[in-house]
């Protein structure tokens, strides 16, 4: 069948399109991005301001278009932490609904990090033994752990690059008292969550995912051999601290110009850096590699498996 995930994040509205049946590997056909920010419209009090609501609601519309010309058999549709926690979301899945047609499903940040597990164990595969992943979206920082296809534990921080960005780094390129007030404050957060994760065993494979994770690899990281014919991609705590500097003194419209940091992830990327690094130094992981399936993918096996 032809499958249409449709993800409504805090920095993009994505639509994927593959071609997917029980017990394969789904095959990619088509996809669209919007690119929104939905960061930069909320107001002090949470909420998302009309201009972002049409921004939303214009995209989503667009995205259910191209996937009736793919002519996708079922359309999946979610949306994370950017509609999840703004005061008004409950009113804007409403009105998604009603304009587009499109019933948006709102994870919780739990339900992100299981699904992104799920993808990641797939992709590994059970030789793999246990496994501990760091995801990092526009909103939140999804970190789970264990030997099984459900984690052991699943836990959601407010530490996404987009958040973190408008919360922390208000100038272009940011100042260094603002790198230095959102490293002490990811450090403090990723303090209280460590503690749930103590009573696991050492991970065989710590796996990185998310654009922003794999851009960093792309900019920062190496390559190894990997499974088949493809390559790995390993990224450093290293080299990820020797890089971030740097690209925390370039201003955003110039970041482009490295290989990795497109310009979707542009305003973004510093914060994603310094939160991982954060996230890395936390959980005292040296290196990491990084999975090329994530949260739609994991979409997409749930669906299935729950067809079978």
């Amino acid at each position: 069948m032809r499958l249409g995930v449709l993800d409504v994040g805090s920095n993009t509205v994505h639509l994927l399109v593959v071609d997917a049946h029980a017990g394969a590997q789904p095959v990619p056909m088509a996809s669209d991005k919007a690119v929104l920010r939905l960061m930069r419209y909320l107001t002090p009090a949470g909420e998302i301001t009309e201009e972002g609501c049409t921004a939303v609601l214009e995209a989503v519309a667009g995205a259910a278009k191209i996937a009736k010309r793919h002519n996708v058999d079922d359309l999946l549709p979610f949306a994370t932490s950017a509609l999840r926690d703004a005061t008004n979301g409950p009113e804007l899945l409403a009105r998604v609904e009603r304009e587009t047609g499109v019933a948006l499903q709102v994870l919780s940040g739990e339900d992100e990090a299981r699904l992104t597990f799920l993808a990641v164990r797939r992709w590994y595969g059970w030789s793999a033994r246990d496994i501990l992943l760091f995801d990092i979206g526009g909103g939140s920082l999804e970190i789970a752990a264990g030997g099984n296809e459900v984690p052991s534990v699943a836990v959601s921080l407010p530490l996404g690059a987009g958040r973190s960005t408008i919360g922390f780094l208000h100038d272009d390129p940011p100042l260094p008292e603002q790198v230095a007030a959102l490293k002490k404050h990811a450090a403090a957060v990723l303090k209280d969550a460590v503690g749930a994760f103590a009573d696991l065993p050492t991970p065989h494979h710590v796996v990185g995912s998310s654009k922003t994770i794999r851009s960093l690899a792309r900019l920062a990281g190496s390559t190894s051999e990997g499974f088949g014919s493809g390559e790995r991609m390993l990224l450093g705590r290293s080299q990820l601290a020797d890089w971030v500097p740097r690209l925390a003194r370039m201003p955003a419209d110039a970041r482009p110009a490295l290989p990795g940091i497109t310009a979707d992830r542009t305003f973004q990327i510093v914060a994603g850096g310094i939160v991982l690094g954060a996230a890395m130094a936390a959980f005292d992981v040296n290196e990491l590699e990084v999975s090329p399936w994530a949260l739609r993918e994991g979409i997409i096996l749930r669906y299935l498996d729950r067809l079978g």
